[in-house]
């Protein structure tokens, strides 16, 4: 197995592609969990709010909190998607190194996991674009005008 510099560079070339996948899930996964983040502050402030709330709130946190407890648990999909997407790209990126370096036809393999590493990132972005869906429908004027007041 003696590998050229000219066999290296093709690898390279070959990975690039994946590697721009690979760093455009970075940013994402920070976004998901900056949110993820927020979502558990909020309903650690809230389960304050509701160990000191007078029976009259104490349904509103309640609702607010089962409504956090859903958006965490699709962010929380939409992050274990993510990673596994990004696992996949790093293990196409290994796969072509190997392949070229062992002279194995690998190409099969190769667009299996790909197919499955958009299949994951698909998935995220779907769990993500529910977590928004609920928590825009959360929003309620009525709590709006309330604060207002």
């Amino acid at each position: 197995m003696n590998i050229q510099l000219s066999d290296v560079s093709h690898i390279i070339q070959l990975s690039i592609a994946p590697v721009f996948l690979l760093s455009g899930i970075g940013p994402q996964l920070i976004v998901l969990t900056n949110r993820l983040a927020r979502i558990i502050d909020r309903s650690r402030g809230l389960e304050e709010l509701l160990h000191h709330a007078d029976t009259a709130d104490k349904t509103e946190y309640l609702a607010e909190i089962e409504i956090l407890y859903r958006r965490a648990h699709q962010i929380n999909y939409a992050i274990t998607l993510s990673t596994a997407c990004a696992l996949l790209v790093s293990l196409i990126i290994v796969v072509l190194f190997l392949g070229d370096a062992l002279g194995l036809a690998l190409d099969r393999l190769i667009a299996v996991l790909f197919v499955v590493a958009m299949l994951a990132l698909i998935g995220s972005y779907s769990f993500l674009l529910r977590e928004i869906f609920i928590a825009t429908r959360s929003l309620s004027l009525r709590h709006i005008f309330k604060y207002r007041q």
